[in-house]
């Protein structure tokens, strides 16, 4: 959720705590290790356990559930950290929303290429292009030819920047946008886009977005600890967010773009959602969610496709349907292999520069590697203690930021999850670096623990702070950005 592009490196160690349904009588043959090997790639990621950061996977498969959890909820906070930890989930809220979607369009409420015009007050004018209007498919598979952001988005707090964008906002937005290319024809990751297809829903039924989400999935799939506001009970089991840094972090509060990344969910419920998918339950909801899953567009890459919100990932004849997320203090995936029959979930409350996806997907599949940590983690130390840049950190900010600038990356030296993100969110990344102007200043501010490079970097009309991480001298491995 927060302007960021990013590789795959979580931060987070794990100890286990099993937890196991019976989904059928006899083992059978998995992709996911077992919980000893799971262990020891959490113990590979990072030191200490008592620093206030938490990590849960959740795994999925014939075989029943199981939970691995390390960490503590805050620092030296000694409650339980188990399945039933909650977690911002962020941009996994996506695939909610489309799901909503297609659960109107099983009832008859709404058919996908109705244009989103067609949902919101007479007086918004919502861009069109060539007499091509934008439709709620347009929305849920990220190719409508709305930005990632609206230009208007000026949050008055950084530190919950979505709590004040107001449905006006909006509006005064789409009303004055134009549409930069055919609509449907290009993907570009949109929270603005998805923010308003979860709106337009809202509006077509009546009720707010939580309400909407709990009426039409939550309550179908017993989702009893996933929403947005949260009970006493549940705050008790909020894992507290942290940034790169290893503050904590305020929560986030989405408001109109509520359906881009505004739900909070367990490991064990997002394994209940995951079961779902996989037809391990019954569900009312089983048609939506093979309709959700029934078309493909292409997302900008190759290998990788999008569905209604599922990003699909191809690889060896193999796809992984998935997505993940983040906020201010907190990193997500989930995924699952429909052929295997198999899904993950990784929940953490560190919002790092890198994330949890690769343990994500090489849970699912070993031929997808995992960052090598353990001499990593031994560097990262080391510069963490005498705060000291790594080599070529600077430079490569300083190209990064030009060749986005010109919209020309060198995906050759960048990693390849950077690559693929950077590839979808190439568009906005380069109109936020041309509205910002030439470059004035850059000046190191530090390590981060996560190994970070922290760099101020002023520019002709406003700073952000670049966190940025290197695989090499001249090759980056991750980067996260945020206006100052």
């Amino acid at each position: 959720m927060i302007p960021r592009i990013t590789s795959s490196l979580v931060w987070s160690l794990g100890t286990a705590l099993a937890l196991t349904s019976a989904l059928a009588q006899v083992p059978v043959d998995t992709p996911i290790p077992a919980d000893a090997e799971i262990r020891k790639i959490l113990a590979d990621r990072v030191g200490a356990e008592n620093r206030g950061i938490a990590l849960v996977v959740g795994v999925i498969d014939a075989n029943g559930r199981r939970v691995v959890a390390y960490g503590s909820l805050a620092k030296d906070d000694q409650r339980p950290l188990n399945g039933d930890t909650i977690f911002e989930i962020g941009s996994m809220t996506k695939v909610f929303t489309s799901l909503v979607l297609m659960d109107m369009v099983q009832k008859g409420e709404v058919a996908v290429t109705d244009p989103v015009a067609k949902y919101l007050p007479a007086s918004v004018h919502v861009p069109e292009r060539n007499g091509t209007k934008i439709t709620l498919q347009d929305l849920a598979t990220q190719s409508s030819g709305l930005p990632r952001m609206p230009s208007n988005f000026k949050p008055k707090d950084v530190s919950n920047p979505y709590a004040d964008y107001s449905p006006e906002l909006l509006y005064a937005f789409l009303s004055g946008y134009r549409v930069a290319r055919d609509i449907g024809a290009q993907f570009e990751y949109s929270n603005l886009g998805v923010g308003l297809l979860g709106h337009v829903l809202t509006l077509r039924a009546g009720m707010d977005y939580e309400t909407m989400v709990q009426a039409r999935v939550l309550g179908p799939l017993g989702m009893t600890s996933t929403g947005i506001s949260l009970s006493p009970e549940m705050k008790t089991r909020l894992a507290v967010g942290h940034g790169a840094n290893l503050e904590p972090v305020s929560n986030w509060d989405l408001g109109v773009l509520a359906g881009a990344g505004a739900l909070r969910s367990s490991a064990n419920d997002m394994l209940t959602f995951l079961a779902a998918n996989l037809g391990y339950s019954n569900t009312p909801l089983a048609a939506a969610m093979a309709a959700q899953v029934s078309i493909r567009r292409p997302a900008g890459s190759a290998g990788m496709e999008i569905a209604y919100n599922w990003l699909v990932q191809t690889k060896n004849g193999k796809s992984i349907f998935w997505h993940n997320g983040g906020t201010g203090g907190y990193r997500t995936y989930m995924g699952f292999d429909p052929k295997t029959r198999a899904g993950v979930v990784v929940l953490t409350n560190l919002s790092s520069p890198a994330g949890p996806d690769d343990i994500g997907r090489h849970l699912l599949d070993a031929t997808y590697p995992l960052a090598q940590a353990t001499a990593l983690q031994a560097a990262v130390a080391k510069r963490f203690k005498e705060q000291t840049p790594a080599p070529g950190s600077a430079a490569a900010l300083r190209r990064d930021i030009e060749e986005l600038r010109q919209g020309q990356p060198n995906y050759e030296l960048m990693s390849t999850g950077l690559a693929d993100v950077t590839r979808r969110q190439l568009t906005g990344l380069k109109e936020v670096i041309t509205q910002l102007g030439v470059v004035d200043s850059v000046t190191f501010k530090g390590v981060g623990p996560a190994g970070a490079d922290i760099f101020e970097v002023k520019f002709e009309h406003g700073s952000m702070e670049w966190s940025i991480v290197m695989e090499s001298e001249e090759k980056i491995a991750s980067v996260n950005l945020r206006r100052l």
